[in-house]
């Protein structure tokens, strides 16, 4: 294995809320109240959709509010990594990462491990746009059983949510984390830095329809067939720990268009910055009474009308 170089999970695609779209030569955040799925290719309208994203939609009535999924890994900290960053805004390369304790910095002088006093308290951070940001990897389908979907934020309120559900579930469910059957859920909330407009973010959920106490009882037998089929989980668990300390960063330079898109969308004018929130604040109101249902089901964690 090479040292200095951090082996992630296989990604077949992305998922993200609303899209980056370009015009009049300046990139600019297209804000959508629905998950999008996406291959990992970017043509000249932005990316490329997923075959999965027109067959989860055909389901969900057009508004894809909701992804069922699975997760890689037993261990929370695996499936969600999240950590105050620091990217160069040209290149998307990290320059500063770090868990509110200690951080590693590139510097002209090389790599080096400092004090890490959280955004707020580090002028370096204050200076440079340092912003949480956070990395959940998602098993969506049947197709391929290792190859993940990766959902990138640098919202607050998703990853606090996000980190809560695994290490909850992990826990009701005995550490059965990578055989529950659940789902991503779109969910809206009025704040005060929204100006009471609704923002999205991502929660973690058992799939609609169903119960806690049945989605443990359906780990516990996909848990028996794995070990009876040889499924080595907690090697597959240690494996990927070993891959993500091989190297300093996990982002590589391959993955700038996708950090440059989620860090520093150029805000829009004269709306207030999200910090990775997705925001309705600008949009054109909706026009029928079907448009008006759908934004409050979104807000209210429903579905769409």
């Amino acid at each position: 294995m090479l040292k200095g170089l951090s082996i992630t999970p296989p990604v077949i695609g992305r998922i993200s809320i609303g899209r980056v779209v370009e015009k009049h030569g300046k990139r600019l955040p297209e804000k959508d109240d629905q998950f999008t799925l996406t291959s990992q290719v970017q043509g000249r309208d932005g990316w490329v959709l997923h075959p999965l994203d027109e067959t989860l939609r055909k389901g969900a009535n057009g508004k894809l509010r909701a992804i069922p999924v699975r997760l890689l890994f037993n261990d929370p900290n695996l499936n969600l990594r999240a950590e105050y960053s620091l990217f160069d805004r040209e290149t998307g390369r990290p320059v500063c990462v770090g868990n509110g304790e200690t951080c590693k910095r590139m510097g002209d002088d090389g790599l080096a491990t400092l004090p890490c006093p959280s955004p707020d308290g580090c002028a370096f951070g204050k200076a440079s746009g340092c912003k949480p940001y956070g990395r959940l990897n998602v098993i969506v389908g049947d197709e391929d059983e290792m190859g993940s979907f990766i959902f990138r934020t640098t919202s607050y309120n998703s990853i606090r949510t996000l980190a809560a559900r695994l290490h909850y579930f992990g826990a009701v469910s005995g550490g059965l984390l990578a055989c529950l059957p659940l789902e991503l859920k779109l969910r809206g909330k009025s704040t005060t830095q929204s100006y009471r407009s609704a923002i999205y973010y991502v929660d973690l959920g058992v799939r609609a329809g169903g119960k806690l106490e049945a989605a443990i009882a359906d780990a516990r037998e996909l848990d028996d067939r794995r070990r009876t089929a040889g499924f080595d989980q907690a090697a597959l668990d240690e494996a990927a720990r070993l891959g993500f300390g091989n190297g300093a960063f996990e982002d590589s330079p391959e993955e700038a268009a996708a950090v440059v898109d989620e860090f520093y969308p150029e805000a829009t004018h004269g709306e207030p910055e999200s910090n990775g929130d997705r925001s309705v604040t600008g949009e054109a109101p909706a026009t029928t009474l079907r448009d008006k249902l759908g934004r409050q089901a979104a807000l209210l964690g429903g579905k769409a009308a």
